[in-house]
């Protein structure tokens, strides 16, 4: 099957030949028809099975001929990286269309955002939170949507999106096309399927098994010999590009320092950098700049590399759908791709989930040479949070040269919010009747 069977617009057409695609991958063979016949889809399927052409084709298909200058096309993701990523995909496969289309997301200034929908846009690709904003705002209209886009869901979900989710579709035309796109079908997802999807066709691509071009492997460590066994294991193996996932972004961004000095080009990528930081790491890593990024789950989400030689567990994963959807990084587009996954006494349990998802057991390698008898430390330092500066309480009292107190001074010193009375006013308040003495105010 070609990719001429959808039988698309010659314009669109000529930019999936200029990409070079000739043949459909199993989301886009199943995904595609129904979404052309303007049908309801869920789509359920892993990282790198090509699901954003399965719904950016038919939406540029729908939206042809001609451009409005109205948005009729909306796309929510739940990362500012999945949806510039989405926004690049649309301008490759629509260049020689007329349609437009842009981001929103937060981070960023709020005003080119808005200059952008004033001018017209056909396609926006947004995350919830900053949506809801220009939604709030009153500079952004949906009035005329009529294909709604959710990619990512369960992530989504996992993020606390959801209840942003449903204020925004509350807010949209109920006469729509929906697509919706997981990696699972938790019940939350199936429940969000119930109240936005309409007799909807589900397409399921094998989105529980990580791909047969990766192999895993699993090195028992225990947790403070884990920095130390990754730069050891670095330095034997044969790599090219390496994506290191950890489970808080404190202890990626502590990794990624780690490496660099050891000697090593990383970056690290967390939800705590300025979009401009997050957007170098991403272009560093994808021109090769970068040879190794650290990130968390939720910061990785977008990452569309396909030389991933390397994706190595510094944390294992909480579920078998997150290791599912980190593996899927790398062995992609016909590579082959290792998986190297660190393991403590406390994450045997999981193992044995991921074992089961894989059908059968995973090596358990040691690396020789490195010396696993090391005694932990007393505490741990290696993640230890660096301690604040103190900090002059707003209410704690400033010098002052002539050695007197203002009343807010006395208001702390005392507790009391009475004003500072001299000596002398206090002796003829106590000699004065008391039917003449004034209240201080």
């Amino acid at each position: 099957m070609s990719f001429s069977s959808f039988k698309l617009h010659p314009q669109i057409a000529a930019g999936v030949k200029a990409l070079g695609y000739q043949i459909p991958t199993p989301i886009q063979v199943q995904a595609i028809p129904p979404v052309l016949s303007g049908k309801d889809v869920m789509g359920l399927a892993q990282t790198g099975t090509g699901k954003t052409a399965a719904f950016v084709l038919p939406i540029l298909q729908h939206l042809l001929p001609g451009t409005c200058g109205k948005v009729r096309s909306l796309i929510i993701a739940p990362t500012r990286e999945l949806a510039e990523q989405i926004h690049v995909s649309i301008g490759k496969l629509g260049r020689n269309t007329h349609l437009t289309s842009c981001t929103i997301y937060g981070g960023v200034s709020v005003n080119p955002q808005v200059q952008k929908l004033r001018a017209g846009v056909d396609i926006v690709v947004a995350c919830p939170g900053r949506l809801l904003d220009h939604l709030n705002q009153g500079t952004i209209n949906l009035a005329n949507l009529e294909v709604l886009v959710l990619d990512e869901a369960d992530r989504m979900f996992d993020m606390g999106f959801l209840p942003d989710i449903r204020r925004i579709i509350k807010q949209l035309p109920r006469k729509r096309q929906t697509l919706m796109f997981s990696a699972t079908m938790a019940d939350s997802i199936r429940k969000l399927t119930d109240e936005v999807l309409h007799d909807p066709v589900t397409v399921k691509i094998g989105h529980t098994v990580p791909a047969g071009t990766v192999s895993h492997a699993l090195y028992p460590v225990a947790q403070h010999l884990k920095t130390g066994l990754l730069i050891e294991l670095l330095k034997q193996t044969n790599t090219e590009s390496i994506l290191i996932f950890t489970r808080t972004k404190h202890r990626a961004k502590r990794i990624g320092q780690e490496l660099q000095k050891a000697g090593y080009s990383a970056a690290s990528l967390q939800g705590n950098l300025s979009q401009n930081k997050r957007q170098d790491a991403l272009d560093g890593f994808r021109n090769g700049s970068y040879q190794i990024l650290v990130a968390t789950d939720i910061a990785a989400r977008g990452i569309d590399v396909l030389s991933i030689s390397h994706v190595i567990n510094y944390d294992m994963p909480d579920t078998t759908d997150a290791y599912t959807h980190r593996i899927g990084r790398t062995g992609r587009a016909a590579k082959t791709g290792d998986a190297f996954t660190f393991v403590s006494q406390e994450d045997e349990t999981q193992v044995k989930s991921i074992e089961r998802v894989l059908g059968g057991k995973i090596e358990r390698r040691l690396l020789k040479g490195f010396d696993y008898t090391k005694p932990a430390p007393n505490r741990n330092t290696e993640f230890a949070r660096p301690l604040r500066p103190p900090q002059r309480s707003r209410m704690q009292p400033k010098p002052v040269n002539n050695g007197m107190r203002t009343d807010a001074e006395a208001k702390h010193k005392t507790g009391s919010a009475k004003p500072v009375r001299s000596a002398a006013s206090n002796a003829k308040a106590a000699t004065s009747p008391p039917q003449k003495r004034r209240r201080q105010l």
